[in-house]
């Protein structure tokens, strides 16, 4: 089912194998993932701090027009090749930016990353990941009380969490809250900080590494936009990803609905603009505080207790993004 063509992203490279960042960074090559902590970190600081556009001088400087979509990585590697196969046979492709967050450094996944020739592409490493501190907060530090230890045992213990269990009597797990933290610092990261897009006022467009895209989800993307500005003005979410079972794409291919923004419902496949996280971003402490591990939950958090209107989405009834776990 897959064109020859994009058989290489499916297929991995020798582990000895450079890693070529575009010529720009260097000529580095590993041996398998055995990488020190101070390397990783080292290397995390290089990239973030380079902020490299691959293939900018194939197709152009980024416009204020210009989706940007950013994908999250965690370790999913066979994944995320079949996200970036379908990428490559979307529609439009070649217009946009993708920006890759990880909260892994492995060179595997880079050099895959870094083969992508069909679009501008740029990769951002989450800083304070598990990885890079195994051994301290927001990693899991040696102090930290066991998962399932009750409130009394935690205070005879004295462990640095003991007066913070969470709602249902559970202590903090690093390996879960990494996932949320990940999340708002990949948004801060794209809205606020990187020199292309910290002043881009068009659609920013979020997935993660186990989504599937439609061929047609750019141009569905921006039907949607176009429509939002007079069918439904209030809407401040689009949201091309659905997790129902059954769908009829010959009935509801071209249909889309309005609906209060739920995070169970219409987390896949979002995208909103800069207007809307200049919003979501005065919650921050929303956000943070809230107690829940889910970046999704704690976003719908906001939208219901701290925004002045809560969020609305507009859905597309036959979805444009998957989740290949689902499948």
């Amino acid at each position: 089912m897959v064109p020859q063509v994009l058989h290489k992203f499916l297929t991995a490279r020798p582990k000895n194998a450079s890693s070529m960042y575009n010529g720009t960074i260097g000529n580095d090559s590993w041996e398998g993932r055995g990488l020190m902590t101070e390397e990783i970190l080292r290397n995390i600081h290089r990239y973030n701090a380079a902020q490299t556009i691959i293939n900018e001088d194939i197709f152009g400087p980024v416009q204020n027009d210009t989706i940007i979509i950013v994908i999250q990585v965690h370790t999913r590697i066979v994944y995320l090749r079949h996200l970036i196969v379908s990428l490559a046979q979307a529609q439009g492709i070649e217009t946009t930016l993708i920006v890759f967050s990880h909260d892994f450094y492995d060179p595997e996944a880079n050099e895959l990353v870094q083969s992508v020739d069909f679009a501008r592409v740029m990769q951002i490493f989450y800083p304070l990941s598990i990885q890079t501190h195994p051994d301290t907060f927001p990693g899991q530090s040696k102090g930290d009380c066991p998962r399932d230890i009750n409130y009394q045992q935690a205070q005879i213990l004295k462990c640095t969490n003991a007066d913070h269990p969470d709602l249902y009597g559970h202590y903090r797990e690093a390996k879960f809250t990494q996932t949320k933290h990940h999340w708002w610092w990949k948004a801060n990261r794209v809205f606020n900080e990187l020199e292309v897009t910290r002043n881009h006022t068009g659609l920013v467009l979020f997935l993660e590494e186990d989504h599937y895209v439609a061929e047609d989800f750019l141009h569905v993307l921006r039907q949607m936009q176009i429509s939002c500005s007079t069918a439904c003005p209030q809407c401040n979410i689009l949201s091309l990803g659905t997790y129902l079972k059954t769908y009829n794409y010959y009935g509801d291919n071209k249909k889309a609905e309005v609906t209060p923004w739920v995070s169970s419902k219409h987390n896949m496949g979002m995208a909103f603009n800069r207007s809307v996280w200049v919003q979501l971003h005065k919650c921050a402490k929303h956000f943070c505080s809230y107690d829940d591990y889910n970046w999704d939950w704690s976003l719908q958090q906001v939208s219901q207790q701290c925004l002045k209107s809560k969020l609305m989405a507009l859905v597309m009834r036959g979805p444009r993004v998957f989740h290949i776990g689902e499948w």
